[in-house]
């Protein structure tokens, strides 16, 4: 005997929100999210909502529960989630010292900067956090 498909009850505003969620999203997990959410809306099973988004039916189903108990808000991601990064806007006077001090050589300047902060880095590290201390500055 086959399982029954769950139903889940939502809003025209919430149906809105899923819609406008899945196409304009600005994460790719956002809108893969809102995708689930519509696509069990249309009657799909959760393993076929996971072979469609590439998913495992597990998370479907977590991610069904969390918009069910929390509604479109949930199928954001939370905050604190990921890497946390190793130089921070508190770094940024002993930075931008070491790039004046070390103008020509960024090597030598994330040397430097080991030695200062106590804090390992590549020199992609570096690099990384100067385009965005860049882009911030610019806009």
């Amino acid at each position: 005997m086959a399982r029954k498909v769950k139903k889940i009850e939502v809003t025209t505003e919430g149906m809105q929100s899923l819609a406008q969620g899945y196409r304009e999203g600005k994460t790719h997990c956002y809108r893969q999210r809102c995708q689930m959410v519509l696509l069990k809306l249309d009657g799909y099973k959760s393993k076929e909502i996971g072979l469609i988004t590439g998913s495992c039916e597990m998370s479907v189903n977590n991610w069904i529960n969390r918009f069910e108990q929390q509604g479109v808000a949930g199928l954001q991601t939370k905050a604190g989630r990921g890497r946390k990064p190793i130089l921070t806007h508190e770094d940024l006077p002993v930075v931008k010292a070491a790039i004046e001090q070390e103008r020509q050589r960024l090597t030598q300047a994330q040397h430097l900067l080991e030695q200062q902060t106590g804090k390992r880095m590549s020199k992609e590290t570096l690099t990384r956090f100067l385009k965005l201390i860049t882009a911030v500055t610019n806009e």
